[in-house]
């Protein structure tokens, strides 16, 4: 089987057309997913970009790997110690490695590892591409490393490549000529000028009024944040220049899957589409920035697309991205790790089955301290440091009626609050009793200042 995995930065679900988007942003992501299973609620188990690549290529939770934050202990895998051998486990234990012990050659085209120093994330791939632009290089910079490796190596019987792209995390950095396919396409229905006056009173990390300071001092060199939000109409910006850079990636994607076609393999290769983490829009009234642990940050993407699998099919059950280890390993035969965490959804991909798990928890420690419980239509969420956003303790959201998390249901459902921390401990017992330590990651951070990126706001607003 030659699997191709494309790991898409920032890319959250409803701006895809295959997820039901209005505007046309994605063409051929949607003519994959026409030939393979949507899942509508997959979910990071930790977030943002470091927890989560981590918890993916490890098949374990942040909790267990002790990769929960983007700086301190806490951004540092949890090694072998005293027991460790001529190899550590970390080298066996890999999505990757396992691939490779089945026969597979493994191969990733990224600049990840480079850009947070988790040089842990390449352990049991063959070759590793960095085209050292450091997570700031765009599409058209990827492309020629993919086209080349896919020359030299996609037809042979057995590989497997993650190809990143990550045209969608901020700074928008699509290039000029490519102009504004989507200036004349209304905005998402949900975002009234009533919901946007509401946001813009906002203060803190990640508010309007920091995103448009960030656009003078950090993203002042990108043309695309050349405009400050004051109005209504200027939301635009954000939403247009989003969706464009998921568009100028997908015609780039095009043009991977061609050299598929032209190699005669296409059809012969398994395509799995998902991110690291999406992007808030508007929930919680942040905009650009993957900071929390809820619905805009956690929930991602996931097509897959496999020969012989289900075609057309949409999988409404509740999944792990870490869930993918154990599901590749089953489909290809590979060794399943003791300690992965992940639980194989391979039977949905034959369309046997359509079962998710009973509930998911989140967690969240770079932009704040938070975990987040995803059940039935609920998504609760705690937090423990706020990274100055202002969140109270308990956030409670109904999904179903309020999607981008507009309207607190804590104090309202209190019965609900309390199933949702009863599964919270429940999981939280489980993952303390499985693990070689005493130490949870999310207290590691708070014990060391707080998140990253929180107090990295901090310093600069007080400057």
């Amino acid at each position: 089987m030659r699997i191709l995995y494309l790991d898409l930065d920032s890319l959250r679900p409803d701006h895809l057309g295959c997820y039901g988007y209005h505007r046309n942003t994605s063409p051929n992501i949607d003519r994959i997913a026409e030939k393979g299973v949507t899942f509508t609620n997959y979910y990071c188990s930790d977030a943002p970009c470091m927890p989560s690549r981590t918890a993916l290529m490890s098949g374990r939770f942040g909790i267990h790997t002790g990769v929960a934050g983007h700086g301190g202990t806490a951004a540092d895998m949890r090694r072998d110690g005293a027991i460790r051998g001529f190899e550590d486990r970390l080298k066996r234990e890999t999505l990757p490695f396992a691939l490779r012990e089945a026969g597979y050659k493994t191969a990733t085209i990224s600049t990840f590892a480079d850009r947070h120093s988790a040089w842990t994330f390449n352990a049991g791939f063959h070759e590793v591409h960095n085209i050292g632009e450091n997570g700031l290089e765009s599409a058209h910079q990827v492309l020629p490393t993919a086209l080349k490796w896919l020359e030299d190596n996609g037809q042979s019987e057995k590989w497997f490549l993650h190809l990143n792209f990550w045209d969608p995390h901020t700074p928008y950095r699509v290039p000029d000529p490519y102009g504004h396919p989507f200036a004349d396409e209304p905005l998402p229905e949900w975002l009234s000028e009533e919901v946007f006056q509401s946001h813009l009173q906002k203060e803190g990390q990640h508010s309007l009024a920091d995103m448009n300071a960030l656009a003078k001092s950090h993203y002042s060199k990108w043309s695309r944040h050349g405009k400050q939000i004051e109005s209504y109409e200027d939301i635009r910006l954000i939403i247009d220049n989003y969706d464009c850079a998921i568009r100028y990636m997908d015609e780039h994607i095009g043009q991977v899957l061609a050299q598929l076609e032209r190699l005669g393999v296409l059809e012969e290769t398994a395509i799995l589409i998902s991110a690291d983490h999406g992007e808030n829009m508007g929930e919680l009234g942040i905009y650009s920035e993957h900071g929390t642990a809820d619905q805009g940050t956690c929930r991602i993407p996931m097509i897959f697309s496999w020969p012989g699998g289900a075609r057309g099919v949409r999988n409404e059950g509740l999944h792990y991205h870490l869930d993918l280890a154990p599901t590749l390993a089953a489909l290809v035969g590979a060794r399943h790790p003791e300690r992965w965490d992940g639980i194989s959804y391979a039977d949905c991909i034959s369309g046997a089955s359509d079962q998710g798990r009973d509930y998911l928890v989140l967690t969240q420690c770079a932009h704040v301290c938070q975990r987040s419980v995803r059940f039935g239509d609920w998504l609760y969420i705690r937090s423990y440091h706020d990274g100055y956003h202002g969140f109270p303790k308990e956030m409670l959201f109904n999904l179903k009626d309020d999607p981008y998390e507009q309207h607190n249901l804590a104090e309202a459902r209190r019965d609900v609050c309390k199933e949702a921390v009863y599964l919270l401990n429940d999981w939280h017992d489980d993952m303390m009793a499985s693990m070689d330590c005493d130490t949870d990651p999310l207290w590691t951070v708070m014990r060391e200042g707080g998140p990253l990126h929180a107090e990295k706001y901090r310093s600069w607003k007080n400057q």
